[in-house]
């Protein structure tokens, strides 16, 4: 398969482009006021990361340094800064040593991410925050064999922690908290079996002078009546991905989408739909029509070869959930693939190593067709962060975005992808 000259994603480049999409989040993470709605909070983190692989390095305790600047929200009269009750956006710049500076180095992390109170208790708080890493050290097949947790050095960031205000003063709330980080490329290069850290937390919330007296002036706003929209939207885009990290297959290649859903929208805030979705991967497509090995005469996927595009291609139905912070959505999708035939081919040939061989070797080792391969074969999983052009606190009949995404078969990373769409709303 031919790239198409009218695309303008340089392939090397789809991991910077998704870091610029974040970034341009960040004003709309602010709320409409000046800096006196900022408290800086630095935090020590510790804990330790599960093993990526069978012989993945010996590691001492992980450390992070973390600096978060938060902004709160009482003030915003946007919608849904009124629903969302006592809701803080913020971001994070952090440092982690991942306990083996050898061999797995260091992590620069740069993450939006949103904090609200749990069960309407003022002292105990969640984070969430989607974002991205720089990495010091990456898999390499000659000097750090056994570091398969990542080979590209950048990667998506993802965090989720809890924590609780055990103190609280005039000027300085202290804090713990628990949670998980996990790092991956998007199968953007393999090995890519990820970073995942267990880890707690200490952390000290700073509250300037002006801040105290944001604080002591808040106005109650009145809460907006109920209301709900319908929607219809499309949207297409452009992925990346490799097929294999045996090397002749480890180049990053494209996934072409397109989706169309309807659903509805709840007080500018909350967006619930159900679509359906079209995919076609040029790795497949370019295996099937190269001859490969698992598609010649005789072989088990040799049928393939009569009708290639159909067997490189990816449709099924998805629900999803969407949260709206006026420009900015937060997007979950559940789905389900009727047709992914090519993915056995995928699933053969990867699922029966252990290691990177350089090249094919004289014997094949294939994946099984277990449990494990039906459930990631039958179920599609979305993440991913959208900016739109028009506020959606408006209410706009007519929208469009670009978003950025990571999608998966259940829950291992398939392809990055960068996207547009169009909504309308009625």
């Amino acid at each position: 398969m031919k790239n198409p000259t009218c695309i303008l994603l340089p392939k090397k480049n789809i991991l910077l482009l998704s870091i610029i999409l974040l970034f341009s989040n960040l004003h709309a993470l602010k709320a409409q006021e000046n800096a006196s709605n900022i408290t800086i909070v630095p935090e020590f983190i510790f804990g330790t990361s599960v093993a990526s692989n069978k012989t993945f390095p010996e590691r001492g305790l992980q450390t992070q340094a973390v600096f978060n600047i938060l902004w709160h929200h009482e003030n915003n009269t946007q919608e849904w800064a009124q629903r969302l009750k006592r809701v803080r956006t913020g971001i994070s710049l952090g440092y982690t040593n991942f306990g083996n500076s050898e061999s797995l180095g260091s992590a620069y992390s740069l993450l939006p991410f949103l904090e609200f109170n749990v069960f309407k208790k003022e002292r105990l708080t969640t984070q969430i925050g989607v974002g991205i890493s720089y990495f010091t050290n990456e898999f390499d097949f000659d000097t750090n064999f056994f570091n398969r947790a990542v080979s590209t050095d950048l990667t998506w960031s993802f965090k989720a922690f809890m924590h609780y205000n055990f103190l609280q003063r005039e000027k300085v709330n202290y804090r713990i908290g628990a949670g998980l980080f996990h790092h991956s490329n998007g199968h953007t290069r393999l090995p890519n079996q990820g970073y995942n850290s267990f880890l707690l937390s200490v952390s000290a919330e700073l509250k300037s002078a002006k801040y105290r007296t944001y604080k002591n002036n808040l106005i109650e706003h009145e809460v907006p009546e109920r209301n709900i929209q319908n929607y219809i939207a499309i949207r297409t885009g452009i992925g990346q991905n490799v097929f294999s990290d045996v090397s002749i297959f480890n180049d990053k290649k494209e996934v072409y989408t397109i989706s169309a859903e309807y659903g509805k929208i709840y007080n500018k805030t909350l967006k619930l739909g159900i679509g359906a979705f079209y995919r076609v991967y040029e790795h497949y497509y370019d295996y099937i029509r190269g001859n490969e090995f698992l598609v010649r005469d005789g072989e088990e996927f040799a049928s393939f070869r009569d009708n290639p595009w159909n067997n490189a291609s990816n449709y099924g139905l998805f629900i999803k959930g969407e949260l709206l912070l006026n420009h900015v959505g937060v997007e979950l999708q559940l789905g389900v693939n009727f047709h992914k035939p090519a993915y056995k081919i995928d699933w053969r040939i990867n699922e029966g190593w252990d290691f990177a061989p350089r090249e094919i070797p004289d014997f094949w080792v294939f994946g099984e067709f277990d449990s494990k391969f039906k459930a990631k074969n039958a179920i599609a999983t979305r993440v991913g962060v959208k900016y739109y052009l028009i506020g959606t606190d408006k209410a706009p009949k007519h929208n469009i975005y670009a978003g950025a995404f990571i999608n998966a078969n259940l829950g291992q990373a398939d392809f990055t992808e960068l996207g547009v769409g169009y909504v309308r709303a009625f």
